[in-house]
């Protein structure tokens, strides 16, 4: 896959940890000029400097999924620096232990402003960057194994955020295709992964080593190889729908 994507500018969100760090570091291998953003800056400039030294072209934006003015500035950034955006990769995404019949609204919230409307906000900024630019580009969305199936009676909302991810993306591929863009889109839907994620969403450091101890889960890195992956597809190749699970994973 060596300098597959030299030349193509990709912008990454949800880049300071997990899936989006490990897919900046594979497309860096792969030879695109990256645009990362995710909400802790430190992070980011960390994983900049790695990839800068090893000869990545690279810029970053603080970005908040949850303020469009984030959002833009973010895809500014890409056209500042690497003239546009070639490719989208949508990995901003979170969930919460929210049951639909008890929870609060806030967590609810977070997760479709987060998950869902900010994903349609980068889709928007990126679609309309290629279309001025004539580009044939790629949009990824991150999606969920739970937007195929409910995990639990905890995650409803959360399901339901990633279930319209997976509407989002076929809406957007009968979009592009009614007007015969040469764009492709992508869902990737991940099972359990040993990222930040089960922590955050039980509100528990160490549930995702506690799931590992059951099962070897997938790594971050096995779905930054799938997202590569994709992207490295030929033109004629449309890879719209990709479930990743671990082996062992029942459900």
């Amino acid at each position: 896959m060596a300098a597959a994507l030299e030349g193509r500018s990709v912008v990454v969100t949800g880049a300071s940890s997990g899936i989006g760090a490990e897919t900046a570091r594979a497309l860096a291998r792969a030879g695109a000029s990256l645009t990362i953003g995710a909400r802790r800056e430190a992070r980011l400039r960390t994983l900049a400097e790695e990839l800068a030294a090893a000869g990545a072209p690279i810029a970053i934006q603080p970005t908040d999924m949850r303020q469009e003015t984030d959002i833009a500035r973010l895809f500014a950034v890409a056209r500042e620096r690497f003239g546009g955006v070639d490719a989208l990769v949508n990995n901003a995404g979170l969930g919460r232990r929210a049951p639909l019949s008890s929870s609060p609204s806030e967590p609810w919230r977070e997760m479709l402003e987060v998950n869902v409307l900010g994903l349609c906000i980068a889709t928007r900024e990126a679609i309309q960057d290629m279309e001025r630019r004539g580009v044939a580009g790629h949009i990824v969305h991150v999606s969920s194994m739970a937007g195929h199936r409910i995990p639990g009676p905890d995650s409803g909302v959360y399901a339901a955020t990633k279930f319209a991810v997976r509407a989002l993306t076929e809406a957007l591929r009968v979009e592009l295709r009614a007007r015969q863009s040469p764009i492709r889109v992508t869902a990737v839907s991940p099972g359990h992964v040993f990222s930040e994620f089960a922590d955050v969403f039980n509100d528990r450091p160490g549930a995702a080593a506690e799931i590992d101890r059951r099962f070897k889960i997938l790594e971050s890195r096995d779905v930054a190889e799938a997202i590569a992956w994709v992207l490295t597809r030929p033109p004629h190749m449309e890879v719209h729908d990709l479930l990743v699970r671990p082996t062992a994973q029942r459900n």
